[in-house]
């Protein structure tokens, strides 16, 4: 999971704080100097650690902090505020220009940094906020980058403009331009080609299309597992042609986090978006607040209640949710439960975005394969066995067991485990009563 490496050393520090029932100021002093030392290790920036660190210190020393009823929490709080700071505090949003205009966004950065598929991620997500995108294939020197567009597009039902690569990066995105005014397109990204190091040629080509078309967003897409290599690529960018954000890809895979925690203090821009994943809707605005959470260990529940109304129908909430409560869930309604949870990137994301559970499952590995064992004995049933209509008897279970390609004791197993779920779900829904949150939200499987 993101950021794990960095997250338990932090974490460690913070126990140390709060098992204490007064801190002195050498207390502070000498967990700074394990933030400290968690931050380096992390590869976050020197410069950024050093003023970071003096930051919380200053603040931490305080006679209202060291005398305060919990001074071990009120340190934490303080280091999530300052980290909340140096990831630009609020969530930085493209805006867009009336519909009746067209918006140009150039996406630009090094080669395998997932550009080319990071553009058609985020035209899918505006796509599904009813504007109208167009890909445009600039990137005239990758072999088969023009292709890895056009497949990329196509799966997310966006068109894409292409001429070949005998043509100029600059005619292919002015053609574009005029194709999109007369189809009635009123959002551009171009993507342009990438190198396998900055370069002069690179640069200038940039240079030529923001200098000659009216570019609304300059945008840099790098690898986040790269670390300071990527701020560096940040700064060098913004320096010669000048960005107005950055995406961060590859995220979920980062356990040190020092480019997410660089870039925008090193280079005054903010961080768009991140990369959580390789399907193409694993694409998640960059919520400051929420990563400092994350990396702390406080989890991110905001984000845990998005992605799941994205995934959930609300009507199928309420009528799952009447189910539990009768106990009349059958094999059907446990399908659907299971698409959801794909839907909303699985069991380990999930469970990554509660609070307290990201430290507690760092050693549980979760088989996401193993859902494919339930799911093929249910798609085994008949139609009155899936809906409890039919009992399973020991020949039915045979039947099912050889359609499924397992074990009689598999079905057993499984079978148990379901009647288990049945009886936890209705407890819970008469724990939780009608709590909701945001209007009747309420999650798969009874997690809330």
């Amino acid at each position: 999971m993101a950021f794990d490496s960095l997250s338990d050393k932090l974490q460690n520090v913070f126990k140390k704080l709060r098992s204490k029932g007064v801190l002195t100021e050498d207390d502070v002093k000498e967990a700074m100097k394990e933030v400290k030392r968690a931050l380096l290790e992390a590869d976050v920036n020197f410069k950024v650690v050093k003023s970071f660190v003096k930051s919380v210190s200053d603040r931490a020393v305080g006679e209202e902090v060291l005398k305060g009823l919990n001074p071990g929490h009120m340190v934490i709080k303080i280091v999530k505020e300052e980290m909340d700071k140096l990831m630009g505090s609020e969530m930085t949003e493209i805006k867009l220009r009336p519909s009746n205009e067209i918006t140009i966004i150039m996406m630009c950065g090094l080669q395998g940094a997932g550009k080319t598929t990071t553009v058609a991620k985020l035209a899918y997500q505006f796509k599904n906020k009813g504007k109208k995108p167009l890909l445009v294939a600039c990137d005239v020197y990758r072999p088969a980058a023009i292709k890895q567009l056009q497949v990329n597009g196509e799966k997310v039902g966006v068109p894409v403009f292409a001429m070949g690569d005998n043509n100029k990066p600059l005619d292919i995105a002015k053609a574009a331009i005029q194709h999109a005014a007369k189809n009635n397109i009123n959002l551009v990204f171009l993507d342009t080609a990438g190198r396998l190091h900055v370069d002069e040629d690179m640069m200038n080509e940039l240079a030529e299309i923001k200098d000659n078309l009216d570019i609304a967003y300059t945008i840099l897409t790098v690898d986040s597992m790269t670390g300071q290599d990527a701020v560096n690529v940040a700064t060098t960018f913004n320096d010669k042609i000048g960005i107005d954000g950055v995406i961060l890809t590859k995220l979920d895979g980062d356990t040190r986090g020092g480019a997410a925690l660089s870039i925008k203090a090193v280079t005054g821009k903010p961080i768009l978006y991140s990369g959580m994943g390789e399907k193409l809707t694993d694409l998640e605005p960059f919520y400051p607040d929420r990563m400092a959470s994350r990396i702390l260990g406080m989890g991110d529940v905001e984000s845990l209640i998005e992605k799941a109304q994205s995934a959930i129908d609300e009507e199928k909430a309420k009528e799952m949710e009447q189910k539990f409560r009768k106990a009349s869930f059958d094999f059907n309604d446990f399908l659907d439960q299971m698409a959801q949870l794909e839907q909303m990137g699985g069991m380990q994301e999930i469970l990554s975005m509660m609070p307290g559970m990201a430290s507690q499952m760092k050693n549980v590995e979760i088989d996401e394969n193993a859902a494919k064992t339930p799911k093929a004995i249910i798609q085994s049933m008949t139609p009155r066995e899936r809906s409890l209509q039919d009992p399973i008897s020991p020949s039915r279970k045979k039947r099912i067991a050889d359609g499924a390609g397992v074990q009689i004791a598999d079905v057993n197993r499984f079978l148990k485990q379901f009647e288990q779920s049945k009886k936890m779900m209705k407890q819970m829904s008469g724990m939780m009563g009608g709590k909701r949150r945001r209007g009747g939200f309420k999650m798969p499987f009874g997690l809330r």
